[in-house]
């Protein structure tokens, strides 16, 4: 699973012109799964999301995660395009991207262990659907994380 972590001041989803869900402060994370993951690999990636310590303490250090700050909110958006290869010509190929049979249930999971993690739901955008995002980078900060690449 690869996730783009991006701390945010507000972050939407708008779907077919409507709101569909927003935050406040917190993190809009836009998760890529591949055919490859499992339930370890968004076990590990939730506790490291989570456990981010990206937002400022009050010295203005990034010292704090999600879980010590109570304001704090995740949005979870799901991009297959995460998983893009571009070796090869100007087309991006998606082959490694995983098939809706396998990533829903694991997108679905990685909600509820999310929500488990910081006690609170989570925001989501539609699995598949023509979503617009609309979001206010705080720092910035875009932080990449792959679950493929613990050590």
């Amino acid at each position: 699973m690869i996730a783009v972590i991006q701390r945010v001041r507000k972050a939407s989803v708008t779907i077919d012109g409507s709101l569909y869900s927003a935050i406040g402060d917190g993190l809009v994370v836009f998760l890529g799964i591949t055919h490859h993951d499992r339930e370890e690999d968004a076990d590990w990636l939730c506790r490291k999301i989570c456990g981010l310590r990206i937002f400022g303490d009050e010295n203005g250090k990034m010292n704090l995660s999600l879980q010590s700050i109570e304001a704090g909110n995740i949005l979870l958006v799901s991009q297959f395009t995460l998983h893009a290869s571009t070796v090869k010509g100007n087309r991006p190929s998606f082959i490694e991207a995983a098939r809706p049979e396998a990533a829903i249930p694991l997108y679905e999971y990685m909600i509820g262990k999310m929500s488990d993690e910081l006690g609170k739901s989570i925001q989501t955008g539609i699995f598949g659907a023509d979503m617009k995002i609309d979001l206010l980078n705080d720092g910035p900060v875009t932080i990449i994380i792959d679950s493929k690449d613990r050590k």
